[in-house]
């Protein structure tokens, strides 16, 4: 009689990143919950918004939808068409700079012209300009591998295209754009393998060049005059950080409880954008702050680990959108919160995936997109499926 032998059947791995999706989720729904609870007494007291108490509700929902529905697009685009167009792209990025400073074209809010009118949106090409960024190095990195230790032929060309970018974002002004992008295309080329000497020099050049714009401009003078003791002029120059502080010492270790912030009630500028960091908080506490931190540092590690992942597959662009996205997304959210905690001074930076804003929720859920297309073909030529 046959002895009938049970085999276990491993369950089929899944083609996508579940923990990733569900993280991008979360973030996204804390985001809507926490601008809707951050902004219903400025929308409610605004003629602006008709004193509609859901107004910028019903938008950041709307632009979350298009975000999603765009990053659905977005993920059936194969990477290596990326790559292709990459430098057309980026071209394109900076073509809609330099369009925003123009008169009469783009839009000037509070003294910073970064807006192109569109009717209905608002958009704000500096956002763009981050996703192209990352194409842009990635694909420059690959393209000078067999230069990148040379300075001439590998570093200077970078250089000075960040330069001009660099250039256009100070005229706008947009300081926190600048040093996102300048950080996506250095750590990119560092990521690449690129000479480590240029690197060195890089970290002597870089906080001299940082602190001769910020001697140049009172503007950015006094933003960190303000930022060192915002208790000495608590009315003026330290306003915003003053009420930021005051909105994290409320909240301590659980927060006054969801929608009960003091802070948000037109004492804090810009709190369902800028400093919705400092709402969470007063709300959520210690708590909702670490939850927060913890989903980023989620992103960004399971980030550079699709990265690695690319790169053992020879998928030496992929390896770098993906390691660029988490750069972008790890710097920007750490500049953010560090403003908001008063360790960094202002720089007008949105807490990715989470701040109202159209044209940044939509362009975060865009890159969401790439970086699980890059996990999707790992996954797949990993197994000997077509992409």
């Amino acid at each position: 009689m046959a002895t009938l032998v049970k085999t276990h059947t491993p369950p089929p791995q899944s083609e996508y990143d579940n923990l990733l999706i569900w993280v991008f989720v979360a973030l996204l729904s804390i985001g809507l919950v926490m601008v809707y609870s951050a902004s219903i007494a400025t929308a409610e007291g605004s003629k602006f918004t008709g004193h509609q108490p859901t107004y910028y509700l019903m938008r950041h929902a709307m632009f979350i939808i298009v975000g999603l529905v765009a990053g659905v697009l977005v993920f059936q685009v194969p990477v290596q068409l990326w790559q292709t167009y990459a430098p057309v792209l980026f071209l394109a990025g900076a073509a809609l700079l330099v369009l925003v400073l123009i008169p009469h074209v783009g839009r000037e809010v509070n003294g910073s012209r970064r807006w192109l009118s569109l009717v209905v949106i608002n958009l704000q090409p500096s956002e763009l300009m981050k996703l192209f960024a990352v194409m842009y190095a990635a694909d420059y990195t690959v393209r000078k591998g067999s230069v990148k230790h040379m300075f001439s032929k590998a570093f200077l060309p970078m250089f000075a295209v960040m330069v001009v970018i660099g250039g256009l974002l100070l005229n706008e002004p947009d300081m926190g754009a600048f040093v996102v992008i300048l950080s996506i295309a250095f750590c990119t080329l560092w990521l690449g393998g690129f000479n480590v000497k240029v690197f060195g020099a890089l970290t002597v050049a870089l906080p001299l060049a940082f602190a001769a714009l910020i001697l140049s401009s009172p503007y950015r003078m006094q933003r960190v005059i303000g930022f060192m003791d915002p208790w000495a002029d608590p009315y003026g120059k330290g306003y915003q950080l003053s009420h930021a502080l005051i909105a994290f010492g409320r909240g301590e270790w659980l927060g006054v409880g969801l929608g009960a912030s003091v802070e948000k009630l037109f004492y804090l500028p810009e709190a369902h954008t800028d400093f919705l960091m400092a709402v969470i908080a007063e709300e959520l506490g210690l708590a909702g702050v670490a939850c927060v931190i913890v989903l980023f540092a989620l992103v960004v590690i399971r980030a550079f680990q699709i990265g690695r992942h690319a790169a053992f597959l020879e998928r030496n662009f992929s390896a770098l959108v993906a390691q660029g996205i988490a750069v972008w997304i790890g710097v920007q959210a750490t500049i953010n919160i560090g403003v908001n905690m008063g360790v960094l001074p202002t720089k007008g930076l949105t807490l990715p995936f989470l701040s109202f804003g159209g044209s940044g929720v939509v362009v975060n859920c865009i890159a969401a997109a790439v970086l699980l297309r890059v996990d999707y073909e790992n996954r797949r030529i990993e197994r000997g499926m077509p992409i």
